[in-house]
């Protein structure tokens, strides 16, 4: 990508760099989101759901206790002129970190370090498999359900997933209940019921999931990874997923994938997305 948008300023992506003491990089101090890009009729790119990720950007700041200088206005001019600065660009991400630091875990004084970049969008098959790895989503962590730049425990099990020929990485939290993918939500169809795990599981509050849930009914409930395995349907979100069928559980195919349920989640969720770049 030719630019991104760091500290106020539009820079050619060669120049713009960090401090190696920025907090974000030392310690993983930081909040982020991740939108899609869409095109509107005009050829006009946009950022899906801006408000949505704005808000829950703030939301996740707020749970480090972080600042985030920048107003969504200016935020919003910052995104639209990365996208149009690179044209073609799949997704956008702005991410703020704790600044300049001390080697460890206190703050220093500096402002936060925020960026905004864009890349190319990942090109997923039309199912996809997943994997429930061993490892748990402490569900009452100080952090849980922020979308915190500490992913060090999503790289392994993601990179767990990839060595058993699965997309995706599903946790339990310390209960032994489903909660999420590293980068996703998921949904499982069992009896004609739509369910998926509640937020007090430890999950992230996904945009995509949110949508869905506007859209179709679901039931949030406590489910085991057994649910999963013995589901007639199940599909994960995201927002470079939307909603995407799971085809495999560990290595054995679902009874159908997409299922009706999924295809009806799909269905909708692409209507709302339609109808506005911001809904």
């Amino acid at each position: 990508m030719d630019a991104v948008w760091i500290n106020g300023e539009l820079r050619p992506t060669v120049d713009a760099t960090v401090s190696v003491f920025d907090h974000g990089l030392t310690v993983g101090d930081g909040v982020f989101e991740t939108m899609k890009t869409v095109v509107d009729a005009s050829g006009e790119p946009h950022a899906f759901a801006l408000g949505r990720h704005l808000r829950r950007l703030r939301r996740s700041a707020a749970v480090l206790a972080l600042d985030v200088p920048p107003p969504d206005d200016e935020l919003r001019a910052a995104v639209a002129a990365v996208l149009v600065a690179n044209p073609g660009a799949g997704r956008v991400r702005i991410t703020v970190t704790g600044g300049i630091g001390p080697l460890g875990s206190d703050r220093g004084d500096h402002p936060p370090t925020v960026f905004i970049g864009s890349s190319p969008a990942t090109t997923w098959p039309a199912t996809t498999d997943v994997v429930v790895v061993p490892w748990r989503r402490n569900e009452r962590s100080a952090v849980a359900g922020a979308k915190t730049t500490s992913y060090a425990e999503n790289v392994v099990a993601l990179a767990a997933a990839h060595e058993r020929g699965a997309s995706e990485a599903l946790l339990c939290n310390t209960a032994g209940l489903l909660c999420e993918g590293t980068g996703s939500n998921v949904f499982v169809g069992r009896e004609g019921r739509l369910l998926t795990p509640p937020l007090r599981s430890g999950c992230l509050a996904g945009i995509t999931r949110e949508l869905v849930l506007e859209v179709v009914d679901v039931v949030e409930a406590d489910l085991t990874p057994d649910d999963l395995r013995t589901a007639d349907e199940a599909f994960l979100t995201s927002s470079t997923r939307d909603v995407h069928p799971v085809r495999a559980v560990d290595g054995q195919p679902l009874p159908s994938a997409p299922g009706p349920l999924t295809a009806a989640a799909a269905s909708a969720f692409a209507a709302r997305a339609a109808a506005s770049p911001d809904p």
